[in-house]
């Protein structure tokens, strides 16, 4: 009896699918409020490079989206950011976004506010970052710190610039020039901290203060920030008569016709940003 012997099938083993790395800046709309999130937690979300150009990115988003009103910065896996990466600016890179500053948020002039959503650690550069946020919901266990002096720098990511601004001078020159950390609760006693929650809430608190705020006209939104901005710093005649535009504006704006309509027809207005 003759036949064939079958030939052995070879079969290649499947390449199991990968999975693409999660961008190290995050970025999701929950209603109008664009979520940005650090995403380098085995980082501690320091700043390398690549964060500061997916911050930056991110704003620019915010900014150029009509749909979003508000953005709420946060980071990763109960950390909120450790500053810069030291080794990443060792190696060269560069965490300075050119007309926006450190981490691509420092010196960025923004019209749509923004609110920091802090757990855990917020150091160096993540602290500075939390300065350049309008709001700060920080959470139980959150610590600030500006500890370059302990390493031969200062807080050049705006730490100098804004402290003194937004804290007494006194205690300001206490924390940079000691570098000592802080408690969230220290911290709100400061006025550093708007609201405070339990470990694990600061994210959807912060959210909560988005949507109050959401529900405002954009365009009131953006002037107040203007003259806040505007005003720092400056004679208060100059700051009137900048109010003053300002107001005017608003004045002729669509929105402003549209406020007062939905007040007086007991419904909530409909904003067209115009």
């Amino acid at each position: 009896m003759s036949g064939s012997i079958p030939t052995p099938t070879t079969r290649t083993p499947e390449t199991p699918a990968t999975t693409p790395a999660a961008p190290v800046v995050g970025t999701r709309d929950v209603g109008g409020v664009l979520v940005i999130t650090i995403n380098r937690p085995r980082a501690r979300n320091a700043v390398n490079a690549e964060v500061a150009q997916g911050i930056a990115a991110a704003v620019d988003r915010l900014e150029s989206d009509p749909g979003l009103r508000v953005g709420v910065l946060t980071g990763a896996d109960g950390t909120f950011s450790a500053g810069m990466d030291l080794k990443a600016a060792a190696r060269g890179e560069q965490v300075n976004i050119p007309g926006k500053g450190f981490a691509g948020l420092a010196e960025a002039r923004t019209a749509k506010p923004l609110i920091a959503a802090v757990e855990g650690y917020a150091l160096g550069g993540g602290f500075e970052l939390a300065l350049a946020c309008d709001l700060v919901v920080a959470a139980e266990g959150a610590r600030f710190a500006l500890p370059e002096v302990k390493r031969g720098l200062i807080a050049g990511g705006g730490g100098v610039v804004r402290l003194p601004r937004r804290i007494p001078y006194h205690l300001a020159m206490e924390l940079l020039l000691t570098g000592r950390t802080v408690t969230a609760e220290r911290a709100r006693e400061l006025g550093l901290v708007n609201r405070l929650t339990p470990d694990g809430e600061a994210l959807s608190a912060a959210l909560e203060l988005a949507e109050e705020i959401a529900a405002n006209a954009p365009l009131a939104l953006a002037a107040v920030k203007r003259t806040v901005q505007l005003a720092d710093g400056v004679p208060e005649s100059e700051a009137f008569t900048e109010q003053a535009a300002e107001v005017g504006a608003l004045l002729r704006s669509a929105d402003f016709t549209e406020g007062v309509r939905a007040f007086s027809e007991k419904r909530a207005p409909e904003w067209s940003g115009r």
